[in-house]
């Protein structure tokens, strides 16, 4: 395609953009496997006392994964730049998840095994969101060039 189409700038973009959007889907699709055997594990143990809120964690992750992907076949810098605010959210649902967890491991060592895989699963969800923003950001860098990943560690994202 590149030496038979000289594509323009946009379409060079697209292009090195769809090679490493696949990169990230790959990753989401490993972490989504470890949290089913994390599950697997799971289900042949009594149930801990309520933690956390996965499922609310799982629905934010999800939305993120959708709207990164919406924003990219439909060429939506904005869309994307709105994926990046959700992932602090995430983060905090995580910490807040991570440290109820702890508490319930400090309490009662039995729920030492059973605590950890709750964890690994909450940590799984949380590295979604992450993929789903480096997608996010991909999408910006598509449609307007702007480099924004490591501007955004420090800034928020500029609305557009």
């Amino acid at each position: 395609m590149l030496a038979r189409r000289q594509p323009v700038a946009s379409d060079l973009r697209f292009i090195a953009t769809s090679l490493k959007i696949v990169t990230d889907l790959e990753r989401m699709a490993d972490l989504g496997v470890n949290i089913c055997e994390r599950a697997m594990e799971l289900n042949e143990e009594a149930p801990l006392r309520p933690y956390g809120d996965l499922v609310s964690m799982a629905d934010v992750a999800h939305e993120m994964v959708r709207e990164a992907l919406d924003a990219f076949v439909e060429r939506d810098a904005a869309r994307a730049r709105r994926v990046l605010l959700r992932d602090d959210a995430l983060d905090a649902q995580y910490d807040q998840t991570s440290r109820e967890l702890l508490t319930y491991m400090m309490e009662d060592p039995g729920n030492i095994y059973r605590a950890t895989r709750i964890q690994s699963v909450a940590r799984y969800l949380e590295r979604i969101g992450d993929r789903a923003t480096n997608v996010a950001e991909m999408v910006v860098f598509m449609v307007d060039g702007e480099d924004i990943r490591h501007a955004r560690r420090h800034d928020p994202p500029r609305p557009r």
